[in-house]
């Protein structure tokens, strides 16, 4: 898995859309170095991106490129739609897309972690935590977590309580619980 997770430089452009992937509509977001941006949208039953899950991405896109960089292209994402199409058909287990990860170093070291869980495995917080020797810092593993911004592909899905119970998922319980079983059935 070991994928590169490195901290990105300023940008000039931001390609987003709102896509429809296997009865899931997501916001999709990519800069010239790669995908940066991979959410649920919180309503699956419309067009277009519903109020919560815009403020989401422009919160994320502010910090990398003024509006006026933000380009709303489906085109641009179509090979990053094809692997998380695969992947939600259970035909892809391991993904070959540039990323663009933007995060603290504690960020991003925690980001390279959830690339070394396995397709259709699970570890708790704290597991996470002593993989990249922070074993007191559980809650700011558990923070870093939840500040992915690229669902999926970056597998936080995979982290579970430590008693295994299924525990917070920015893209909802719901969709972790099916991104779980879609990998148990894919094994």
């Amino acid at each position: 898995m070991g994928r590169e997770v490195t901290e990105s430089k300023a940008r000039d452009t931001i390609y987003w859309g709102a896509v429809r992937l296997q009865d899931h509509n997501f916001v999709m977001a990519i800069t010239d170095v790669g995908l940066g941006y991979l959410q649920f949208q919180k309503d699956d039953s419309r067009d277009g991106v519903d109020v919560e899950s815009w403020q989401a991405f422009t919160q994320w896109a502010r910090k990398l490129v003024h509006p006026s960089g933000w380009i709303q292209q489906e085109d641009k994402l179509k090979p990053y739609m094809q692997q998380v199409d695969e992947y939600l058909r259970g035909d892809r287990s391991i993904f070959s897309l540039a990323l663009d990860l933007r995060g603290t170093s504690f960020q991003q070291s925690v980001w390279r972690a959830l690339h070394e869980i396995d397709h259709g495995q699970t570890v708790s917080y704290s597991q996470v935590a002593q993989s990249i020797d922070k074993s007191s810092a559980v809650r700011a593993v558990g923070t870093a977590i939840g500040a992915n911004p690229v669902l999926i592909v970056v597998p936080c899905h995979r982290v579970v309580g430590k008693d295994g119970a299924l525990t917070g998922y920015r893209g909802g319980l719901g969709n972790k619980e099916k991104l779980l079983q879609l990998e148990r059935l894919g094994k």
